[in-house]
C-alpha cells in the first residue's frame, strides 16, 4: 500500500500547503524514481463531491506536467481518495502564485484586479509578489490615466 496523506478537516489553503510539502518530500526521498501515494480527502457531505476533493483534482489537473493521478472511483470505487504518482518537484506556493499572477497579466491588469483575482492568498502577499515580479522585470508597470496596470513580460 502506498504512503498516505489525510486532508480531512483542513481548509483549502492548509490542504494546499500540506499537499505540496508531502508531495515534494516524497519526490526528494525517492532517489530519482516516480513515487505513488494516496491522498485521502473524503467525498463530502453534499452528495456531489466535497470542497477538498474538487480542489485537489483541479490542482492536480493544473499540474499535470509534474505528476499523474487516478481517482479512487476508477481504482476501487471509493470517491474519497485519489492516488498520485509524483514525478518531479512542484513549485512552492509562492512560486505558483507568482506564475499565476504572470499568467493573469497576459493582458494589462489593474493592481486592484490582480488583488481581487488572488484574494485568497491575502492582499499583502499579492502586493509583495507584484513588487517582486516588477523588480525581476517579469511584470511591466503601465500607466493609463491614474490607474496603474501590469503586463507580463516575455521573461515571465
Amino acid at each position: 500500500m502506498p504512503e498516505s496523506l489525510d486532508l480531512h478537516g483542513m481548509t483549502r489553503e492548509k490542504a494546499r500547503e500540506a499537499f505540496i510539502e508531502f508531495y515534494n518530500g516524497s519526490v526528494l526521498g525517492s532517489t530519482g524514481r516516480a513515487v505513488r501515494f494516496e491522498v485521502v480527502h473524503g467525498y463530502g457531505s453534499s452528495g456531489v463531491g466535497g470542497v477538498l476533493r474538487s480542489w485537489l483534482r483541479g490542482f492536480l489537473d493544473r499540474h499535470s506536467t509534474y505528476l499523474e493521478y487516478q481517482s479512487g472511483e476508477h481504482i476501487d470505487g471509493n470517491q474519497g481518495h485519489t492516488f498520485v504518482t509524483a514525478m518531479k518537484l512542484l513549485p512552492s506556493a509562492g512560486e505558483d502564485l507568482a506564475e499565476g499572477i504572470c499568467a493573469y497579466c497576459d493582458t494589462p491588469r489593474a493592481q486592484s484586479k490582480i488583488i481581487g483575482k488572488f484574494r485568497r492568498h491575502g492582499e499583502a502577499e499579492v502586493l509583495r509578489l507584484i513588487k517582486l515580479l516588477e523588480k525581476q522585470k517579469r511584470l511591466k508597470p503601465l500607466a493609463r490615466g491614474t490607474v496603474r496596470l501590469y503586463l507580463a513580460t516575455l521573461l515571465a
